[in-house]
């Protein structure tokens, strides 16, 4: 596999979570805003990348039996750091994710790229596997989050451009989201399909 296929699988065709559908907790939780989608995924991003780089390069040394809670430790203390880097710079963000961002520690994303990828592969492709699927988890928090804030109140990261008496409240709670969530995963799912059956009957023109 190529570098550039390492970096840009996790944006669609292996996308976290319209696709793998990990990390379904906080892609529902959080999108109540762009906001807090490009908060969420910045930070799972940050751990993504930090600890498939470390787990790449200890990988010959943390012993086989252990590897898991080797894998949560190196991930904790990331999570940690980002969570304290937030509350320091950007109170308003950590208050309005919360217990999210602690909670990176034990998102499916995070340990699942460490067991099957960053624990078998070279430091640069650990890197580009980390960064693309943060990216990829980021992509599709913003897009599940854009809907939502847009007919559930009326804005766009903040900019409010419908009157509240026009907004549909179903989409800021809970149901809204896994409505959001699924219409976005069976348009991209239909998209990428589209795609693949274009490719195959390319192939088999020019075959």
């Amino acid at each position: 596999m190529s570098k550039l296929n390492i970096l840009t699988k996790g944006f669609f065709k292996e996308n976290p979570s319209l696709i793998l559908v990990l990390g379904t907790c906080p892609t529902l939780a959080v999108t109540t805003s762009v906001n807090n989608a490009l908060g969420m995924g910045a930070a799972t991003t940050f751990v993504l990348l930090m600890s498939n780089i470390l787990i790449s390069m200890l990988k010959n040394v943390i012993p086989d039996k252990i590897r898991i809670p080797c894998f949560i430790v190196i991930i904790a203390t990331f999570v940690s750091m980002i969570d304290l880097i937030i509350q320091g710079f950007l109170p308003a963000l950590s208050a309005s994710l919360g217990v999210f961002i602690p909670l990176i520690v034990v998102n499916c994303i995070v340990l699942g790229r460490a067991e099957a990828f960053a624990s078998k592969n070279p430091v640069f492709d650990s890197m580009l596997d980390g960064l693309g699927m943060g990216i990829g988890f980021t992509i599709s928090l913003v897009l599940i989050a854009a809907v939502r804030e847009v007919l559930g109140a009326g804005s766009f990261m903040g900019f409010t451009f419908i009157p509240a008496d026009y907004n549909m409240l179903l989409f800021v709670l809970a149901p809204g989201a896994f409505i959001v969530y699924g219409f976005i995963m069976a348009a991209v799912r239909q998209i990428l399909n589209s795609v693949e059956a274009k490719r195959k009957a390319k192939a088999q023109q020019t075959a």
